[in-house]
C-alpha cells in the first residue's frame, strides 16, 4: 500500500471533484504448522469479504468526494449506516488524507445507483474493507490537486508546501483555505491521474479513539430516521397482517366499516394483508384490530418446532470418512430460529404517482428494491427515487426492502403518499428471523493429533433474495437452483477453518421451507462455530489436554496464537473457581480478522432462579474478555462498541434468545416476550483488547458473535458437567403468554406508568 500509486479521476464539476479506480489484491493462506496439516479452503484462499471488494471494483470509479467553497468536503457513501458507525469511519479517513478537521467531513447516504451494480451492498463486515482503498484514493489525489492549485497560483513547487486543518501554506507566506482553491481547482472535463496516499505509518487521526461522528444527534434526538420524516400529506399506515406467515386475504367482511371509523382516511388490500391509512398511529391501529378478515393459508402452516427439526435431521447429509484404525467423536447440535428484530422496525415512507415514485427508508440494498419496485409499479428504474435513510439497526433485516414495497404498492392503490410502519408485533411475527439449524460434527483422531474434521450444516433456507445488491443475482438467488448454489457461495466462502485437524470438509444443506429468513450478523458462523468449538472441548478432554492449549497447538498461525494469549493471560485462565461456575474460550476468524473470547459463567441455583419482574433470567456470564485482531483499526473506540454488540448477541444466542414456532407463526410477539440480552443478563466486568495493527482493515461488524456465542456455551457445558446440544439452553421453557394471533397487533398500552419506578 505505501509503495503503490492509485489511479483515480478528475470530474468535470463546479468544485473540485474526484473518483477513484481500484482493483483487489490477492490474499494467500499463512502455512500450516501442525503435525497432519489441513489443506487450504476456499474461504482460505477468498473469502466472502474478498468477492464483495472484488465485486464493487469496476464501479469503484463512480464513488466520489466534492470539496466545497465553504471549506467542508462532502462524500455519499453507498453504503447503509445502521448504527455500526460507519460514517464516522470513512470521515475519519477522508479527514486523514486531506488534513482535515473530521468536523469539515460531511459523510450522507448516497441514494439507490443503479450504475453502481454490485458497489452498494452493506453487508458481510464488508464496508471498511471495501471502501479503504477508494476514500483514500479519491481525497489523496483532491489533496494533491488543491496542493498543486496553490502552488501554481503562487508560482512555488507543490512539494515546499505544508497543509495544516485545511489551510495550505507556504515559505513565502502565502496561505489559502481549501474551500479558497476549490473552483480554481475544479476540472473542465473529466481526466485520469494518479495519487499516492499516505502512508499508514504517517496517521494522526486514523487509529485513534474518535466519538462518532452522530452521536450527539443520537442521543439528543436530533438524528433523522425514517419515521422522523415530516414530509406533506405522508400519514402513518399500517397493516393488517395474517395469523400465519405467507397467508394471503380471501375476503374482508367490513372494509366500508373500517374505512369509515374516526381518523382513517384509506384502507386497502395488498399483497401482504389490509392496509390502513389515519391521521395517527393509534388510528391505525385501531383500525387495523378493527378489520374483520378471511385468510388463505400460507405455506408454512402446519410447521412446528418438531416438526422442523424433524425435517432438517432428514436432510442432514452423510459424514464420509468412517472412524476405521482411529478414535471419534460424534456430536449433533440444533439451534432455534432467532428473531433479526431491530430497536427499529420496519418502517418506510413512499409516494406514489401515475409517472413517478419516490421512497425512503434505511436499505442495505437499496438498488434491488428500487428495480423491485419499479417493476412492481410498471414504471422506469429512473422514474423512481430511493433515498437511504440511517436505519435504527439492521441485523441484517435491511437487506430487505419488505417495508417500502408495501408501501410503494399501497400508495398507488390509494394515490396518496404514506408513512408505512410496521407493529413491533408484526415485527417479530412477520419479519425476518434467522433460520433454525442443525450440525453434526464427526472428528477422527489418532496418536494425539486429528486425522479428520466433518461438519455437516442443515439449515431451513436462508433468503438471500437480495443478491449482491443488484437485480440479476437477486434473481438467480431465487431461482428453484439458484438459492442452494447462493447459500453454498456463502457458505463456502464464510467458513473457514482456523485449526489444522487434517482432511477437513464443512458442508451445507438446506430444507426449502418458505419462512420469513435473512441473514442474521454474522450468518452461519454463529451456529457452525459454537458447535465446533464445543466439540474443540470434549475432543481437548479426551486427550488429557488443556482447552486453551489444545487449540494453541493446532492453530495454523500465530496471529490466531496472540489473540487466545491475550484472553487467557487477561482473563486468568484456569483459576480456581466455585462450583457450579466455570471459565469457556470461543475462537472465530474471518473476513481477515480474528477474536478471542473468554467468560465466566455462574450457574448455581441461587443464580439461575433470581427473579426479574416479566423476564428470564437463568445463567449468568458474569466476567468476558474479548481480544480482537482487525488488522489495523481505523477507530478502536468504535471496533470496542462493535465488539461489545457480538458479545451480547452471543450471550443471548446461547442462553435465552429464540423463537418458538407453533402453527406456522412465531409465538414471540414482541420484546417482552423476545428475551435479547438484557441488563440482567449482561457481564458487569468486561475488557476488550484491540490488538496491534496488522496489515489493512479487516472486517469487524459481525466478527465477534460466533465466538462470544461458543464462549458462552463451553463455559455452560463446563460448570454443568454435561455439554449443551441445543440452543438457547433455555428454548424448551415458553415464559410468557403469547399475544394472539387475531387482532394481529395488541391494543395500545395504557399502564406505562406502572413499569417507570
Amino acid at each position: 500500500m505505501e509503495r503503490r500509486r492509485f489511479l483515480g479521476y478528475l470530474l468535470a464539476a463546479p468544485t473540485l471533484a474526484v473518483a477513484a479506480r481500484i482493483g483487489l489484491d490477492t490474499a494467500h493462506p499463512a502455512p500450516a504448522a501442525a503435525a497432519v496439516p489441513s489443506p487450504p479452503e476456499p474461504a482460505d484462499l477468498l473469502d466472502l469479504g474478498d468477492a464483495l471488494t472484488l465485486a464493487a471494483a469496476p464501479t469503484s470509479g463512480l464513488i466520489a468526494l466534492q470539496v466545497n467553497r465553504d471549506d467542508t468536503v462532502s462524500f455519499a457513501l453507498p453504503r447503509a449506516e445502521v448504527g455500526q458507525g460507519i460514517t464516522t469511519t470513512i470521515a475519519m479517513l477522508i479527514a486523514e488524507e486531506l488534513d482535515l478537521p473530521l468536523d469539515k467531513v460531511r459523510v450522507t447516504l448516497a441514494d439507490a445507483r443503479p450504475e453502481l451494480v454490485f458497489n452498494q451492498l452493506t453487508g458481510g463486515s464488508n464496508s471498511v474493507r471495501s471502501m479503504y482503498t477508494p476514500v483514500r484514493t479519491v481525497s489523496a489525489i483532491a489533496r494533491a490537486r488543491l496542493l498543486s492549485t496553490a502552488a501554481g497560483q503562487w508560482g512555488v513547487a507543490p512539494s515546499t508546501l505544508t497543509v495544516h486543518n485545511g489551510v495550505i501554506s507556504s515559505p513565502t507566506g502565502h496561505t489559502a483555505t481549501y474551500g479558497s482553491l476549490a473552483e480554481a481547482a475544479a476540472s473542465s472535463r473529466t481526466e485520469q491521474v494518479t495519487a499516492q496516499p499516505k502512508a499508514e505509518s504517517s496517521f494522526k487521526l486514523v487509529g485513534t479513539p474518535q466519538n462518532r461522528i452522530d452521536a450527539r444527534d443520537a442521543v439528543t434526538g436530533r438524528k433523522q430516521f425514517t419515521m422522523d420524516l415530516q414530509l406533506p400529506d405522508a400519514l402513518p399506515a399500517m397493516v393488517c397482517r395474517p395469523p400465519t406467515i405467507g397467508g394471503t386475504v380471501k375476503s374482508v367482511q367490513n372494509l366500508a366499516e373500517v374505512k369509515a371509523m374516526p381518523g382513517i382516511t384509506d384502507v386497502a388490500v395488498i399483497s401482504t394483508g389490509v392496509a390502513v391509512r389515519g391521521r395517527t398511529t393509534t388510528h391505525c391501529i385501531d383500525a387495523v384490530r378493527a378489520l374483520k378478515v378471511t385468510w388463505n393459508p400460507g405455506p408454512v402452516d402446519a410447521e412446528s418446532d418438531a416438526t422442523v427439526l424433524k425435517k432438517l435431521r432428514a436432510a442432514t447429509l452423510p459424514m464420509a470418512v468412517p472412524p476405521v484404525l482411529t478414535s471419534s467423536i460424534d456430536a449433533e447440535f440444533t439451534f432455534a430460529f432467532a428473531s433479526n428484530s431491530a430497536l427499529e422496525t420496519n418502517c418506510a415512507v413512499a409516494d406514489v404517482r401515475s409517472d413517478r415514485a419516490e421512497i425512503w427508508a434505511g436499505l442495505k440494498s437499496p438498488i434491488v428494491t428500487q428495480e423491485q419496485i419499479a417493476t412492481m409499479l410498471g414504471l422506469p428504474v429512473t422514474a423512481v427515487k430511493v433515498h437511504v435513510m440511517q436505519g435504527g439497526g439492521s441485523f441484517g433485516r435491511k437487506l430487505f426492502g419488505d417495508a417500502a414495497l408495501e408501501a410503494a404498492e399501497f400508495s398507488k392503490k390509494i394515490g396518496k403518499p404514506v408513512k408505512l410502519m410496521w407493529h413491533r408485533t408484526d415485527d417479530f411475527r412477520h419479519g425476518r428471523a434467522h433460520p433454525m439449524s442443525l450440525s453434526r460434527i464427526r472428528v477422527n483422531y489418532a496418536l494425539g493429533n486429528v486425522v479428520s474434521y466433518e461438519q455437516r450444516h442443515t439449515s431451513v433456507t436462508t433468503d438471500f433474495g437480495h443478491g449482491l445488491g443488484e437485480l440479476l443475482t437477486a434473481v438467480a438467488a431465487k431461482l428453484p437452483v439458484g438459492d442452494i448454489g447462493f447459500s453454498q457461495t456463502v457458505f463456502e466462502l464464510s467458513q473457514s477453518m482456523p485449526y489444522d485437524f487434517g482432511v477437513t470438509t464443512q458442508l451445507l444443506n438446506e430444507v426449502p421451507l418458505k419462512f420469513h429468513t435473512a441473514s442474521m450478523r454474522n450468518v452461519y458462523s454463529p451456529n457452525v462455530v459454537c458447535a465446533r468449538e464445543l466439540v474443540i472441548d470434549q475432543l481437548a478432554a479426551k486427550l488429557g489436554k488443556d482447552p486453551v492449549q489444545f487449540r494453541r497447538s493446532f492453530f495454523k498461525n500465530d496471529r490466531y496464537r496472540a489473540v487466545l494469549d491475550k484472553v487467557a493471560e487477561a482473563g486468568q485462565w484456569g483459576r480456581k473457581m466455585p462450583a457450579g461456575t466455570a471459565q469457556g474460550i470461543g475462537f472465530h476468524a474471518e473476513y481477515k480478522s480474528c477474536v478471542a473470547v473468554l467468560v465466566e459463567i455462574d450457574c448455581r441455583p441461587e443464580t439461575v432462579n433470581r427473579k426479574v419482574r416479566d423476564g428470564v433470567t437463568g445463567p449468568r456470564v458474569t466476567k468476558a474478555v474479548m481480544a480482537v485482531d482487525a488488522g489495523l483499526a481505523l477507530n478502536p473506540r468504535g471496533l470496542e462498541a462493535q465488539m461489545m454488540g457480538c458479545l451480547n448477541d452471543g450471550i443471548g444466542l446461547a442462553l435465552t434468545e429464540s423463537l418458538h414456532i407453533d402453527q406456522g407463526l412465531p409465538l414471540e410477539g414482541s420484546w417482552d416476550n423476545f428475551f435479547y440480552t438484557r441488563q440482567w443478563n449482561t457481564p458487569p466486568e468486561m475488557e476488550i483488547f484491540v490488538m496491534p495493527a496488522t496489515g489493512e482493515p479487516g472486517g469487524a461488524g459481525e466478527l465477534g458473535v460466533a465466538s462470544s456465542f461458543a464462549a458462552v456455551a463451553c463455559a455452560y457445558g463446563r460448570a454443568v458437567g454435561k455439554m449443551p446440544t441445543s440452543f438457547p439452553i433455555n428454548h424448551g421453557t415458553l415464559s410468557f403468554e403469547p399475544l394472539p394471533r387475531v387482532p394481529s397487533i395488541p391494543d395500545s398500552p395504557v399502564d406505562g406508568l406502572s413499569y417507570a419506578q
